[in-house]
């Protein structure tokens, strides 16, 4: 796929307080946005989900804690869970984000495209044909 950056916005629920984070990785084979816990913690972000057990590419298991954000990129949003990295953790933007931000990777051009309508059940009640 090649590898690419995107910058970020990232908000604190309760307050709105906020810190924009110019580099992140798109990664679309982490299920989770990892951003430095210095940076998390600066705008109040919570610990939720301590101690949470999560498996790294090469097979290593790592414990890192897990927060509630809102997350911007360009004009679009979604709130998410985001892992408090350690120092020497990378920063990035998770397969999850990006579906909550209805955002494709675009492997060619190296950058992120509008998915296209959101795939839903239907809401509307069919008629059968007797």
């Amino acid at each position: 796929m090649g590898l690419f950056y995107v910058g970020c916005k990232v908000e604190n629920h309760k307050d709105g307080k906020s810190a924009v984070i110019p580099r992140l990785m798109v990664d679309s084979g982490s299920q989770f946005t990892w951003v430095d816990a210095k940076i998390l913690e600066r705008i109040g972000i919570e610990r939720r989900k301590k101690d949470l057990q999560i498996q790294m590419a090469n097979g290593q298991v790592i414990t890192r804690s897990v927060g509630y954000v809102i997350l911007r990129v360009d004009k679009t949003e979604t709130t998410d869970e985001v892992v408090f990295g350690d120092p020497g953790d990378l920063s990035l933007l998770g397969c999850r984000a990006l579906e909550g931000l209805n955002l494709r990777v675009d492997a060619r051009a190296k950058r992120l495209a509008a998915a296209g309508p959101i795939i839903a059940a239907t809401a509307i009640k069919l008629r059968l044909r007797k």
